[in-house]
């Protein structure tokens, strides 16, 4: 065997890596898949705290910040909210969305403000880490109304799906029930930190309460029952947190296991993780039926083509590649209808 090469683990095509990059050939050659969201999208993001701590307090102090500053950053990007929620170890907002650049403005905003404000509640803890443990999730939901419905139940569910509460209105922390049901806005407060330094460095007498504003943040009706009277609305939302709270009975009456309770869930420390942290990869969508999937896979594919094609133009030295309608080039800004790069700080135009 002397002078032979040994066989390596990366010789193709006998290699595990490369039989799994023919098997997703158009998904799996970049880290993280390529944003693009056509217009009026419903979304689904998640945002995960780093190793699945109890990083997010689970306090109504804490719920009522969350919502300021989510009410603050839909003044800056205005996104169609519908329901939020989600536990000490992440966040959950469904969302229609024009395009990703604007859910992209939203969410740096608001999960930067989320960071700094949280980080702030439990230093005291130890924990001198940063807060989130990667880039938001976001991912499609078909325009089926067994597919919305699913997801309004599973962002709303939180808390009693887990078993922590017997019902979801109980969560201590941030969710959405009452004001979905009472068909009132979120009430949260933004904390001006910026003043707040300004006073303190000035030697000014502080009186925290100069530096906070009441805001309020509107959660629209589902895409699918947009049609529906309010009264409607609220009446099959609160159908729906009854069935949880029946399915959530049933489920402590078979296993015996009662809940932690409010009391105790406030107890726990930042420094805990989760149990059982969800680590199985993030399906493509969301859809109801296989027809409806295989559609919004195709639709990206031929997105993924045209991105491609447009990126290999770019990289030869044609600076003036037509990238599809929807998409951030390689180090460049959104492309907007034209499919040329346009100017963060220019107009933004309807899409076409």
């Amino acid at each position: 065997m002397t002078g032979q090469r040994r066989p390596c683990s990366s010789d193709w095509p006998f290699s595990p890596s490369a039989q799994i990059s023919r098997r997703f050939t158009s998904y799996s050659c970049v880290s993280r898949r390529i944003r693009y969201f056509p217009p009026d999208s419903l979304v689904e993001v998640t945002t995960r705290t780093l190793q699945s701590r109890f990083l997010l307090p689970p306090t109504r102090q804490f719920a009522r910040t969350v919502v300021g500053i989510l009410a603050r950053a839909q003044e800056r990007a205005p996104i169609r909210i519908h329901a939020v929620g989600g536990l000490s170890s992440h966040l959950h907002i469904l969302a229609t969305v024009d395009d990703a650049e604007q859910l992209g403005d939203f969410m740096e905003y608001a999960n930067g403000n989320i960071a700094r404000e949280a980080l702030r509640l439990v230093k005291d803890s130890g924990w001198s880490g940063k807060l989130w443990g990667r880039r938001y999730v976001a991912l499609p939901v078909s325009d089926e109304e067994p597919a919305q419905i699913q997801r309004m139940r599973y962002v709303i569910s939180h808390g009693a799906k887990e078993g922590l509460v017997a019902s979801p209105r109980l969560w201590p922390g941030l969710h959405c029930i009452d004001a979905l049901i009472d068909g009132t806005p979120l009430q949260g407060i933004w904390h001006d930190r910026t003043a707040e330094y300004e006073a303190d460095r000035r030697n000014k007498a502080i009186d925290p309460r100069a530096f906070t504003a009441e805001y309020s943040l509107e959660l629209e009706p589902l895409p699918c029952w947009r049609h529906l009277p309010a009264e409607e609305y609220r009446r099959r939302i609160a159908d729906m947190v009854h069935d949880i709270e029946v399915e959530t009975a049933r489920r402590i009456f078979l296993t015996g296991k009662v809940p932690m309770g409010p009391e105790a869930i406030r107890r726990q420390s930042p420094l805990e993780q989760a149990a059982r942290p969800k680590k199985s990869p993030a399906p493509f969508c969301h859809a109801f039926s296989k027809e409806a999937r295989k559609q919004l896979r195709e639709a990206y594919r031929l997105f993924l083509k045209a991105y491609r094609r447009a990126s290999a133009e770019l990289r030869a030295g044609n600076r003036n590649a037509r990238f599809p309608e929807g998409c951030f080039p390689p180090a460049l800004s959104f492309v907007r209808d034209d499919g040329l790069p346009a100017s963060r700080d220019g107009p933004r135009f309807a899409p076409g």
